[in-house]
C-alpha cells in the first residue's frame, strides 16, 4: 500500500515523540512492503512563529491531500501565560478540527497488563478496564458564539451551541462501536441544569431504538467523573459533549499508570487525524525524555483505519513486549529501575517490528 501522511509535529515534545512514530512506521513498511510518503507541515505556536498563524492555509492544503494525518502537541508558555494574546496555538487545533471535517474523537483506554500495577488506583480497580470514550469535537462552548470579554475587562462569556445534526451524527457513530464492542452505550451530561445535555439526552432516546442490540443508559457527567476513578471497569463506550470528553478522557488517562500511553483517533468527512492525548509538554522539550508510546499507538490506530490490521496488531504488540521488558521512559519505569530514553525506547519498538 502506498499511503500518503501529513505529519504535523507540532510544539514542545511533540517533534521527539512523532519522529519515533515515523521510526515505527517506516519499520512496519520495511516489513510489511508498504510505502509511506511524508509531507511535514508546520501548526500551532511553531506556525504562529513562521507565518503568524496557528493552521496556515499551506498546512490546511498538505492535510488534504493526503490519505491521514499525524499529529503531536501543540502549546507553548509564551501564549499560555499571556492571556491578552490575539493568536493562540489552540486556535490551530481548533479551526483544524473544523475544517477537516473532524467531528468525533476517539479516545481508548485499556490498561496493559504489565502497567496495571503502576496505575496510582487500586491494581484490582484498573486491571481488565478497557472503554473507549467518543467525543464531540467540532461543537459546543469550544465553538460557541458569541463568546468574548467586556471592554471594561471585568466580564466573560461563552456559549454552549448544539445542534441535532450534531448530535445525531455523533450518536450513530457511537452507537454503532458499541455496537462492535460489549453493546453498552453511555451518554455523559447535565440534563439536569444545562439545556443542551437535555437536547442530547431526548435525541439519544429517540435514536435508542434503531439500535436494539445495544444497551443504553444516562449519567451526569458529575457521576461519570466519580464512577470512572471507582469503576473504570463498569464501561464500554462513552459519548459526551466537546467539553465534558474533554475532562473526562484527562481524568481516565491516569488509569492507565501515565498520560504517555493513550493514543487517540478524530475522524469524520474527511481525512483522519491520529495523535496522543496529551499535551506538548514543554518543560520536557529537547531533554529526550517524553514518552512516545501514545504517539506510537496512535500510528496503530493510524494503520487500523486504513484497513492494515496485521500492522496495527504488530505496532501494539511490540509496545507491549517493551512494557513487559521495562524499556520505558522515566514516567512509567519501576522505582530504582532504569528509564529509557525517548530515542531508545522508540528504537526497541521499531526493533520488534
Amino acid at each position: 500500500m502506498e499511503l500518503k501522511i501529513a505529519v504535523l509535529a507540532g510544539d514542545g515534545i511533540g517533534p521527539e515523540i512523532v519522529g519515533e512514530a515515523r521510526k515505527v512506521l517506516d519499520a512496519v513498511a520495511a516489513r510489511y512492503g508498504h510505502t509511506f510518503i511524508y509531507k511535514e507541515a508546520p501548526v500551532g505556536a511553531a506556525a504562529i512563529d513562521a507565518t503568524g498563524d496557528p493552521y496556515p492555509a499551506s498546512t490546511h492544503a498538505v492535510c488534504e491531500e493526503s490519505d491521514v494525518v499525524l499529529f503531536g502537541a501543540i502549546g507553548d508558555p509564551k501564549y499560555d501565560n499571556d492571556p491578552k494574546a490575539k493568536v493562540r496555538p489552540e486556535q490551530g487545533l481548533l479551526r483544524m478540527r473544523k475544517s477537516l471535517g473532524l467531528f468525533a474523537n476517539l479516545r481508548p483506554l485499556a490498561v496493559f497488563d504489565s502497567l496495571a500495577e503502576r496505575s496510582p488506583l487500586k491494581t484490582e480497580l484498573v486491571r481488565g478496564a478497557d472503554f473507549v470514550c467518543v467525543r464531540e469535537l467540532t461543537g459546543g462552548m469550544y465553538f460557541g458564539r458569541p463568546q468574548g470579554r467586556s471592554e471594561d475587562g471585568n466580564t466573560a462569556y461563552d456559549t454552549c451551541v448544539y445542534t441535532r445534526e450534531e448530535i445525531e451524527r455523533i450518536l450513530h457513530l457511537a452507537f454503532k462501536l458499541a455496537r462492535s464492542r460489549r453493546k453498552q452505550l453511555t451518554v455523559v451530561d447535565k440534563a439536569n441544569v444545562i439545556a443542551t445535555s437535555r437536547l442530547w439526552r431526548q435525541i439519544a432516546k429517540e435514536m435508542g431504538p434503531q439500535y436494539p442490540d445495544v444497551q443504553l443508559d444516562f449519567m451526569f457527567v458529575d457521576n461519570a467523573a466519580m464512577k470512572i476513578i471507582q469503576c473504570p471497569t463498569a464501561f464500554d463506550v462513552i459519548v459526551t459533549e466537546n467539553l465534558f470528553g474533554d475532562i473526562l478522557t484527562d481524568e481516565a488517562s491516569v488509569i492507565s499508570g501515565s498520560l504517555g500511553m493513550l493514543p487517540s483517533a478524530s475522524v469524520g468527512a474527511k481525512v483522519a487525524l491520529f495523535e496522543p492525548i496529551h499535551g506538548s509538554y514543554p518543560q520536557a522539550a529537547g531533554k529526550n525524555i517524553a514518552n512516545p508510546m501514545a504517539t506510537i499507538l496512535s500510528g496503530a490506530m493510524l494503520l487500523e483505519h486504513v484497513g492494515l490490521a496485521k500492522e496495527g496488531k504488530a505496532v501494539r504488540d511490540a509496545v507491549n513486549r517493551a512494557i513487559e521488558q521495562g524499556i520505558v521512559t522515566e514516567d512509567i519505569a519501576n522505582k530504582g529501575e532504569k528509564a529509557y530514553s525517548t530515542t531508545a525506547v522508540g528504537d526497541f519498538v521499531a526493533a520488534q517490528i
